[in-house]
């Protein structure tokens, strides 16, 4: 995963209400600018001038990456007429590879607008798939963001459209390998096609001098046939005597066949009565066998029958005894419930106890601080006064 898809899930929320509000406004745009575009330009007053400038554009284009190349390249034969620093003249080969490749695909491009209309419908066909897959890609883009708070299906397209790109690089290569390939196969068909003719004449002469040897071999075969026919005359007659005995050899030896054969023909006989014999005997003690078979199956049957409905009554047991355990799991839950309310009431009781004891401690800290009730001094002095003050009167 790449830095933009890492940054994409970490994407805070008004962060991911912006781009909603920027991918919806670029949906939007696309959408109206796919309803007004027209399904051609031809019909345009503008047009000509539109075409003209394109390509005033695209010749200044290629004027500066040719420039750019013829500049690069010069720098990199004064280095090497110069200077000996491998670094920046390993700095200036790789500029000169990246001019070469701009030029290379901008000279692709020269080529395909040059033989390509851009007032045709076709064109605008190619701008509208194009403006559809970008409001298609901004869609998923906003749905994205507005459910994940991410675009990691953006990053996906990006990279996605990145391979497409680089298999079509990939194709014009081999296609532009391919017509080198052939007009060098051309090349190599015409120099065949001489080497073939100045062949074909030596040919022709070596045919005159075999007809010239095959008149004088004619006349050495027939001499040689006359030859050949009395020397295989008498191998024939040769052949035929040792064809002669050979004939009385292999018919002795049909003969000891035949008896041979006579005696295989007995002992396959004998063989076969044993065979049957034994065969006999097997076929009874299958019969044996197959009785006892069955007799073992019924028997397994039962002990399967009596194993099946132990396995019942203990199931109806193990889930009486479950329900049982449920019921006893209710009861231990629902008592720990009541000891844990019982405790929780305690300790609110003791802890309200405590604050009550603090109040009433900081109270009586008061009243005797202060002097309020029981704890208030008695003013003996004026008690006496008024007492004297009393006795005079009388």
């Amino acid at each position: 995963m790449g830095k933009g898809q890492q940054v994409a899930g970490m994407l805070s929320g008004t962060d991911a209400i912006h781009v909603a509000t920027v991918l919806e406004d670029c949906v939007d745009q696309l959408t109206i600018l796919g309803r007004i575009m027209p399904a051609s330009f031809e019909t345009r007053v503008d047009a000509v001038e539109m075409v003209s400038n394109e390509l005033n554009h695209l010749v200044s284009g290629q004027k500066e990456l040719e420039l750019r190349y013829q500049t690069i390249l010069a720098k990199k034969l004064d280095l090497m007429n110069s200077t000996k620093n491998t670094e920046r003249l390993t700095q200036v080969e790789k500029e000169v590879i990246e001019a070469g490749a701009d030029l290379k695909n901008s000279t692709h491009v020269f080529g395909r607008s040059l033989r390509q209309n851009p007032l045709t419908g076709d064109n605008m066909v190619k701008v509208q798939e194009d403006r559809m897959f970008v409001e298609r890609c901004m869609a998923d883009t906003l749905s994205e963001c507005i459910q994940n708070c991410s675009f990691q299906a953006l990053a996906e397209t990006v990279r996605t459209q990145k391979e497409r790109k680089a298999r079509l690089q990939d194709t014009i290569l081999k296609e532009e390998n391919g017509r080198r390939h052939v007009r060098m196969l051309n090349k190599k068909l015409v120099d065949i096609q001489k080497e073939k003719e100045i062949e074909l004449q030596q040919r022709n002469n070596m045919i005159a001098h075999f007809k010239d040897q095959l008149q004088e071999m004619k006349a050495k075969t027939d001499m040689e046939g006359k030859y050949l026919k009395k020397s295989a005359e008498v191998t024939v007659a040769q052949t035929q005597k040792k064809c002669t005995l050979s004939e009385k050899a292999l018919q002795d030896e049909i003969e000891s066949l035949k008896h041979k054969i006579e005696e295989e023909q007995r002992c396959n006989q004998e063989i076969e009565n044993f065979l049957r014999a034994h065969q006999e005997e097997l076929e009874k003690k299958v019969d044996i066998w197959m009785e006892k078979y069955e007799k073992d199956v019924e028997a397994k049957q039962h002990e399967l029958d009596v194993l099946k409905a132990s396995k019942a009554k203990d199931l109806d047991k193990l889930q009486e005894l479950t329900k049982l355990y449920k019921e006893y799991e209710q009861v231990v839950v629902e008592d720990r419930i009541e000891k844990e309310k019982a405790r929780r009431k305690a300790d609110q009781e003791a802890i309200e106890l405590r604050a009550a004891t603090r109040i009433q401690s900081w109270w009586r800290g008061v009243m005797v601080r202060k002097g309020f009730g029981p704890y208030s001094k008695k003013k003996k002095g004026k008690k006496g006064k008024k007492g004297k003050k009393g006795k005079k009167k009388k």
